[in-house]
């Protein structure tokens, strides 16, 4: 049961449906949680991390298509949560999800979907609906799972048409913790689990969270930092209390423009203050915002575990035009374009060009627009967390 058209009838045995703002309908069979989700239509080209993608606030209102056709496979477990805050409303797959067989799963992938309040559809033919996304942009849709079959297709549309977009969605504010946090955890290791950082004579970094992934805090631990994590929409006198030798500024869904109208003064004055500062994925357009550069949405957004980057620009030495593997999870960007003369290009992506990252003349600060944390090459950028501790004290 693979099926994509803009319009038929509903095929023998579908329990599930995804509904495009433009009239498409997509058949399938439906798994996990049931009802309706309204989100925007995206995809993901990583073959596995399927249980770290669904987990990542950065997916906030988003329905993630995976394009690798065997989802399941390593099943899920309580170690490999991102975060437990709102994230994926959805996912699409080409097969049945598959039977785990690794050894640390817990809880099957369809079974943990219910639990988790996410609708899945499978049987659908991924490639088709990637190549209509590639075409002509991430749609808006609605996906929705009933096991008797029973849709209102004619609701589903409208809901699908009236829900307005992520452009000019500030979403940080619906996924960030609500109180201040001392983060313990540190890096994974097999048949040890988390390891904690040791030492308060650690380089004291404060946190933005903009809808943090876990993994960021551990790899900032790992790398030496003590980590206190606050809430997006803190306060400059509340962060600067906390005496951090550094700020970081955290991943997170939504529009970056609508995010800054809150999150741009506090990182101003932070800069002003010539606080060294670090941003990933959203925080990093959060820097770019504050130092005076504009950000876009992208027409397909990138995402997957295996995208090029290339470094550019001087400051480099040996290592320049060294090309890192790296992950990724945006639909906005930087416009370089529209960078500032005291902001330099530092990251470009090698698939379109777009900007992966940027330094500030005069500063301790700089941002990547992928996620070292995500473990790509697997240890390409780690020297990302070494480099912004390197910087505190």
């Amino acid at each position: 049961m693979a099926f994509l058209a803009s319009s038929s009838a509903q095929p023998k045995g579908a329990t599930g449906v995804l509904v495009l703002a433009d009239g498409t309908v997509v058949w399938g069979k439906g798994f996990g949680a049931t009802g309706a989700e309204v989100g925007e239509v995206c995809f993901n080209t990583s073959m596995t991390g399927y249980q770290e993608v669904m987990t990542d606030p950065s997916y906030a209102a988003q329905i993630v298509t995976f394009t690798f056709p065997h989802i399941g496979n390593v099943g899920t477990n309580a170690e490999d949560v991102e975060s437990v805050v709102e994230s994926a409303v959805g996912c699409i797959v080409r097969e049945d999800i598959t039977h785990s067989s690794n050894f640390r799963s817990e809880v099957e992938f369809g079974e943990w979907m219910e639990k988790h309040g996410k609708i899945g559809l499978a049987g659908v033919d991924t490639r088709a609906l990637t190549r209509r996304i590639r075409l002509s942009g991430a749609p808006n849709a609605v996906i929705a799972h009933a096991p008797d079959g029973k849709f209102d297709i004619d609701a589903l549309l409208q809901r699908a048409q009236e829900w307005p977009g992520l452009e000019g969605m500030d979403l940080a504010q619906r996924v960030t913790r609500e109180g201040q946090e001392d983060w313990q955890g540190s890096y994974w290791q097999l048949g040890h689990g988390y390891h904690s950082g040791e030492g308060d004579s650690r380089p004291h970094v404060v946190a933005i969270d903009y809808g943090a992934k876990d993994n960021i805090f551990r790899n900032l631990v790992r790398a030496g930092a003590k980590v206190t994590v606050v809430p997006a929409k803190a306060s400059l006198e509340e962060i600067m209390a906390l005496e951090p030798e550094g700020v970081f500024l955290s991943n997170g869904p939504g529009d970056p423009a609508a995010t800054g109208e809150y999150a741009v003064p506090v990182i101003k004055a932070l800069l002003d203050k010539d606080v060294p500062l670090f941003g990933i994925c959203l925080g990093h357009q959060m820097l770019a915002l504050a130092a005076g550069a504009k950000t876009v949405k992208m027409h397909q957004g990138h995402r997957g575990a295996n995208h090029p980057v290339q470094r550019v620009g001087e400051g480099w030495g040996e290592t320049a035009g060294l090309v890192e593997i790296t992950s990724m999870n945006h639909g906005f960007a930087v416009d370089p374009d529209t960078l500032p003369a005291d902001v330099q290009q530092t990251h470009i992506s090698l698939f379109d060009g777009s900007n992966c990252g940027i330094s500030i003349t005069g500063k301790k600060a700089f941002g990547v627009q992928y996620h070292p944390e995500a473990s790509p090459g697997p240890q390409d950028s780690f020297y990302l967390f070494e480099k912004f501790v390197g910087m505190l004290g």
